[in-house]
Parts: C-alpha cells; structure tokens; sequence
C-alpha cells in the first residue's frame, strides 16, 4: 500500500506539472495571437490618409523600434513594386538587395492571398542566410491597403520567428521551460529557454492558427524525479489513516452483521420451534450410541411418555415386550451402519405408556453436521391406526356395496329366471307325462305284463324319456346355479384364469337376458392368451354389467339389427404387452356427451328403474386390478366399453 501511494503522490504531482504547462501553452499561444492582431493594426494605420514618403518612413521607424519581432517594412504599389521601406534598426546591417530578391517570392505568395481575401495573410516561415555564417527563420505578412474603397497597394511586413518567442513569451519562461516553433511535422524553426535541464522533461503544444499559414508552438518543461520524502510520509499518514478508517468501517460493519446473524437465529430457532409444536408427525433423533437425544411434542403425545422420561434412554419404553428384541436387532442394525433407503418407510406396533399398541409408519435418515460428519439419526413416525380402522371400515362399505350391486341384479333377473326355468320344467313334466303312459302300455296294460318284442321297445322308448328329463333338470340346474354363484359373498382373492373361463362363467346369463330381448351374442377370444390374475367374482360382476348396459342399449323398438360383441385379445402396438384388454361392443344409440361426462358418477343412472352404481363399480373394480375402464364411439353406431387386466406371472 505504502509503495502504491507514492507511486500515486508521482502521478499526480507529474499530472500538476503537465496540467500548468497547458495552461502556459494556451497563454503563450494568445499573446502570440493578440501582438500579432495589434501589429497588424499598426501596420495599416501607415498608410491612414493621403501620408508623404517621409512621414511614412518616419512611422515605419517608429513602429520597427517598438516592434522588436518586425525586421523590415515595406509599402509596395498594386503592381507589387517597392514604393517605399524600412528596417529594423537592431539587425540593419544584414540587409541586402540580395536578400530581398531572395525573398521576393515569400512576399509576392503572401500579397496575392491577401488580394483574394481582402484580409492581412501570411507566408509559410522560411530559413535566409545573413551573411557570415548566420540565418534567421522569417515569415511576411501582407496587409492589403484601400483608399476611399479602392484598392491602392499592400504593407508587407517581415517577421522574425525567434524575435517572436522573445519579445512575446520569454519574459514569462522559468529556467527549465523552453519555447519553440516547429512545423506540423515536428520541425524545429526557432528556440528560446532551456538553460537548465533536469530528469523529467514534459512537453505540451497548441496549433497557432494563422491566415496562409500554421505553426505549432510547443513548450518543454524539465523537472527532477518527484520529491520521494515528502510523499513517503504523505503515503505513510494517509495510509495509516485510510487503514484506521477501513478497521472502523470493518468493525462496524462485522458488528452489525453479528447482530443480525444473532436475530436470524432466534428468528429461526423461533420458527423452528413453532413448526416443530404443530406438527403432528413425531420426530425422533438417536445419537450414535443409540441414546435418544431429541423427541418432539408429537412424538411425546404419541406414545404417551414426556421428554424427560425419554431423553438419554438407549432401550425405548415404548417398545411392546413381545417385539423388543426384533426392535434391538433392527437398532443394531442402524448403528452398524445400514442406510434405509431414502422415503422408504416400514411399520412397526408401539405401545403407550397405558399399555395399548398402535401401528406406525417409521422414516429414518441419517444426521449429518455442517462438517459433513454422521452424528446419528432422525426418524420421523406417523400414527396410521386411524387410517387403518377407515381402510377396514371402506372395505367392509365397499363389500356391502358390491353385494348390494349384486343383489340388485339379481332382482332384476328374476322374471329372466322364471321365463328360463319355465321351459325345462314344463319339458321335464311333459316327458314326466309321457314316462306314466309309457309304464301303463298299450291299451292300459302295464309294462310288467308285456312280454317278447313290445315289452323291449317300450323300455327303450322309456330310458330315452328318462333321459331327456335328466337333461333338462341339469339345464334348470346350471342356470340356478349360475345365479347362485354370483350372489354369493366370498372374500375377495385373486388369481390365475384364463380368459375363456372368465367368459364362460356368465354366458349362461347372458344369453338368458339375449333370448329376452332378441340379441344376437357374437364372442371372440383370440388363441394362445395367458390367464390374467384377477378376483374372478369381481370381473365376471364387470363382465355381465357391460354386457346388460349394451343389451339395455339396444331396447328401443326403431333398432332393428341388436347384436352384442364381447371379445378378449392381446393389447395393440405401443400398449402395455402385460395386459389382455377385454370390449363389449353394443349397436345402440350411443351415448350423448352430456351423459358421457357423468357416466361413470355414483348413482347416476338414465334408467328409471336403475341404481347408479353399476359402471361406477366396474371401474372401481378395474382400477383395483391396476387396469382402466373406458369408453368409445362404435361404428357404424353405438358404444364400446374396454377395460384392460394384468397377466398373470408364473410363480
């Protein structure tokens, strides 16, 4: 710091330096400027008036005393001859005809821009020998001359370059500055100062703008290297001063950012402690050793004991006795090192300080500490006996709620019962009937009494009799049965079954209802599918619901053509291979979108008669298989209901 501060002390005594040069140039440059302007001035007041020879020479000599930068005057006609002159009377002795022959064409140039403009010109600077060895850099200016508005001659005046600097700007150089002339291109043309030279020199130049003619006028300055001392114990005190400053600024700054660090912290530690009393999720935190180090509120009114009768405990109170020693593996193992998987909970039974168990569902992660150490482990438990009392409670609804479905469909297969039974009971009393008149034989003699060839055909006739009341009791049988099968409540259990004995079991039903209303039942298994696992008393209960909606669909008298598609195939490209979809395709008026929205509802129905809870179940029961119940246009009309089921895996 203490070296950058005096290398800026350098710089800005060197930019001061620089600074008050420009500001001499610029100076220097409007004396020039200004004598310049009041020579030229007094040069046309030569030639004010009518004036004689004499009195002009008389003024020129007078002006040329005065005018220590004019070395020569002349006062020349409009055809440029030479009417009359003067010279300095300082450096007289040098001037010849030669000289000015010599120079003849400076002063013809300057005239003749002065001419064209009407204004006083000048000519570039130009280097004359004098004689014996000695020159002198030189510039004319012209000063064009009228007399009652004409034009009558010229005053040419010849300045000295070097006389210039003198008379103009030396008075006010120092013994280290020096003032030149120089051409654009940095030419030297006349030098004044510069006795005295030092280490630094710095330079600054100003463009003198002149009619006809530019110089640039540039000043030098030479100084010794910056005061080293001085500006050590400048940079010292300001440095010094600055880190005094600086150690304040930090202090204050470090002081109120410990202070808000300290309110962050009782904020968060507030916060923390709020959110932790509102939780109703227990919090449990073990260290290392297995010790308990922290319960929160929850957790305390979970299992019924306080924090004090917890903290530093290694053996859990809460633990039933009966699962105490699965709890100290599963905590050996903890502490062993084992790393649950992350959001993978377990259940485990608890006991309250009153004795009564409970189930909970444990999250456990490990403690890590800012310096990424493991200091223990943090468990998180949830009280799920509630939801497992509503679990049992929605199951036992919903198992109502399916026998009531069934039940229900039941009663509206009665009168379909009766109509199928009718006709194998009357079948069976009809060949009932003919097996008693068979038995009495022809004429009214009993078949005991028959003998040879009548009596063996009348048996015949009788065990083909007998027969057909045997299949027809077996036909009534089967439907009853059916019905039977269905209403049953049994648990619910899944597995293994081929499609076709899925369709199989509600055929018999399904045709019973066909038969009833004219429909024509077309099914379609494709060949080589695997059984699906499933609850089959449940799927055969969506089966036959999707099949009545469809025959139900079709009841109106203005359609002709009533059949029923139900067909069970593999799923298509680009569905899930590990699915079999079941369709039950109707050729019914369709189903409005209005209704479409609403379809699957509890309880609603467009039926009068109807309870609403049929396609509502249906996908309740699709969606417990993992599988989805959904519906489409059918073409060229009607309604396409598919549901899909899972494949059974071989065990």
């Amino acid at each position: 710091m203490l070296v950058t501060m005096v290398w800026l002390a350098g710089r800005y005594e060197a930019s001061q330096v620089q600074d008050k040069l420009e500001r001499d140039t610029v100076g220097a440059v409007s004396e020039i400027r200004s004598a310049l302007a009041r020579n030229m001035q007094d040069l046309q007041a030569l030639n004010a008036g009518d004036v004689a020879l004499e009195d002009w020479r008389v003024r020129a000599a007078e002006l040329l005393q005065v005018r220590r930068e004019i070395v020569r005057v002349e006062w020349r006609n409009a055809a440029m001859r030479l009417v009359a002159h003067a010279e300095t009377p300082y450096r007289g002795e040098y001037w010849s005809d030669n000289f000015r022959e010599e120079s003849e064409t400076h002063a013809v140039a300057a005239c003749s821009n002065a001419r064209r403009t009407n204004a006083a010109t000048y000519s570039p600077s130009y280097f004359q020998l004098l004689g014996e060895g000695l020159g002198m850099e030189l510039m004319e200016a012209c000063q064009p001359l009228q007399h009652q508005g004409h034009f009558v001659g010229y005053v040419v005046a010849t300045y000295s370059l070097p006389n210039i600097l003198s008379s103009q700007v030396s008075k006010n150089l120092t013994r280290n500055q020096e003032v030149s002339f120089t051409e654009p291109d940095g030419t030297r043309l006349a030098l004044v100062g510069a006795a005295w030279r030092g280490t630094r020199v710095f330079s600054a130049q100003q463009l003198l703008d002149l009619p006809g003619h530019t110089l640039v006028l540039r000043m030098d300055s030479w100084h010794r290297a910056p005061s080293v001392f001085p500006n050590v114990l400048t940079a010292l005190v300001t440095a010094m001063s600055i880190a005094l400053v600086s150690v304040l600024v930090v202090l204050v700054r470090d002081n109120r950012r410990r202070l808000r660090a300290e309110r962050d912290l009782g904020d968060a530690l507030a916060f923390r402690k709020a959110m932790e009393d509102s939780l109703i999720t227990g919090l449990r935190a073990r260290d290392l050793q297995g010790r308990i180090s922290y319960v929160n509120p929850a957790f305390c009114a979970m299992v019924g004991f306080s924090s004090e009768e917890l903290l530093g405990l290694d053996i859990a109170p809460y633990w039933p006795p009966e699962l105490a020693q699965e709890y100290r593996q599963r905590q050996g193992r903890r502490l062993s090192g084992a790393i649950p998987t992350a959001r993978e909970g377990h259940e485990s039974v608890f006991m309250r300080k009153d004795g009564t168990r409970f189930p909970v569902l444990i999250f456990e992660a490990p403690l890590i500490n800012a310096q990424g150490q493991h200091t223990g482990w943090m468990s998180a438990f949830i009280d799920i006996s509630e939801q497992r009392r509503i679990e049992e409670i929605s199951r036992a609804s919903q198992e109502r709620l399916q026998a009531t479905a069934r039940l229900a469909t039941v009663g509206e297969m009665a009168s379909l019962l009766s109509h199928e039974l009718t006709q194998p009971l009357m079948a069976i009393a009809s060949y009932a009937s003919g097996s008693l008149h068979l038995l009495e034989g022809p004429g009214n003699t009993p078949v005991a009494q028959l003998t040879g060839e009548q009596a063996r055909e009348q048996l015949q006739e009788l065990v083909a009799v007998m027969r057909k009341i045997g299949f027809q009791a077996d036909r009534a049988g089967r439907v009853i049965k059916s019905v039977r099968d269905f209403v049953r409540r049994r648990d619910q259990s899944r597995e293994a079954v081929f499609p076709q004995e899925l369709l199989d079991a509600v055929l018999p039903l399904v045709r019973m209802q066909a038969r009833k209303l004219g429909v024509d039942v077309e099914t379609y298994v494709a060949p080589g599918l695997p059984p699906v696992w499933c609850d089959v008393t449940m799927v055969e209960q969506v089966l036959l619901n999707l099949t009545r909606n469809g025959m139900q669909a079709m009841e109106a008298a203005q359609i002709v053509e009533r059949r029923l598609e139900v067909r069970i195939q593999a799923p298509e490209a680009g569905q899930p291979a590990d699915r079999l979809v079941f369709s039950v395709s109707d050729w019914g008026m369709g189903i409005p979108d209005e209704v479409a929205d609403q379809l699957f509802g509890a309880f609603f129905t467009t039926r009068p008669e109807g309870m609403g809870l049929g396609l509502s179940l249906c996908r309740t029961v699709v969606e417990q298989h993992g599988g989805q119940l959904q519906h489409r246009q059918h073409q060229p009309r009607g309604t396409v209901f598919t549901f899909t089921l899972p494949v059974a895996v071989p065990q």
